[in-house]
């Protein structure tokens, strides 16, 4: 008989709320915790726990996941005094999916150890369709038998889950995958660009560009909402901006120059300025379009 797990999750925003509706389907007994309890009221319905704070939840929990939005937030959640580590119980798994530096996910393993917790960092890629179809990347780092002992629940929502090593390692391979959709956002807005400079059918060339070389998620899954200028976050540009920031940190620590992600961030944060920081990263195609 599979496990059933007490599991508590923090952080219900537009990917956090399909992670739990995945986890109840499944039968796990679920408490959450969320800024803005009216947002979590689909989830109540379904059979979720309602907890007024982060330690609420930890305190009634054997694995507590983190969804936040800001390096900062993932501090507050677990180390302010109605945090997570301020109320559960030894042995509690704590996994934060929120994508945050690498030197704080060091940071929450070791402070995990002194409560006599056990802690991973396991960021995820796919967006709010990968979160909704249960298909989302998740890239892992801790300790390895922790990290086997809760693959069960990764596994429902997340389709390649891959564990890359030691605590901290799971926030560097976010940053690889940041870096790498920084570039196809704006390869993708160059091509439309491009196929509409050449008077071309912009759904046309999606077909063929789509399943040849040149294929990648941005332009198979964002490229078709630019064309129908549905720039909705499935996540946040304000986020993005976010992760890019902290792999130009981390790379400046390694001394390499990443002049495509600069480019990037550049561009980002000329439209952020501009108030369009809470639509999608789609929204990138708006510095193409005049």
């Amino acid at each position: 008989m599979e496990k059933k797990w007490k599991v508590g999750f923090v952080g219900t925003g537009v990917m956090g709320k399909s992670i739990v509706k995945h986890l109840l389907t499944a039968g796990h007994e679920v408490s959450i915790y969320t800024r803005t309890k009216a947002k979590a009221l689909e989830l109540i319905e379904m059979g979720a726990v309602w907890k007024d704070t982060p330690g609420e939840v930890a305190a009634c929990s054997s694995v507590v996941f983190t969804m936040v939005g800001y390096p900062q937030d993932v501090k507050e959640v677990y180390y302010g005094e109605q945090g997570i580590y301020q109320h559960g119980d030894e042995n509690l798994i704590v996994v934060d999916l929120t994508t945050s530096t690498p030197t704080l996910a060091i940071e929450l393993y070791e402070k995990a150890k002194e409560y006599q917790m056990n802690s991973l960092d396991a960021p995820v890629s796919g967006g709010d369709i990968g979160a909704q179809t249960g298909k989302l990347s998740i890239m892992v780092g801790g300790d390895e038998d922790v990290f086997n002992s809760t693959l069960p629940l990764f596994e429902l929502f997340g389709e390649h889950i891959v564990y890359q090593g030691e605590a901290g390692a799971g926030q560097h391979t976010k940053m690889c995958n940041q870096i790498a959709i920084a570039s196809s956002m704006i390869a993708a807005c160059e091509a439309l660009s491009y196929a509409k400079g050449a008077n071309l059918n912009p759904e046309n060339v999606l077909k063929s560009i789509t399943k040849g070389a040149a294929g990648s998620w941005s332009l198979t899954n964002l490229a078709p909402r630019m064309l129908k200028e549905d720039f909705e976050a499935g996540f946040y540009m304000k986020h993005f901006i976010k992760d890019m920031g902290i792999a130009l940190d981390e790379a400046k620590r390694m001394n390499l120059s990443l002049p495509g992600l600069e480019l990037a961030y550049e561009t980002y944060q000329e439209l952020a300025k501009q108030g369009l920081e809470n639509e999608g990263t789609q929204a990138l195609y708006k510095a193409y379009v005049k």
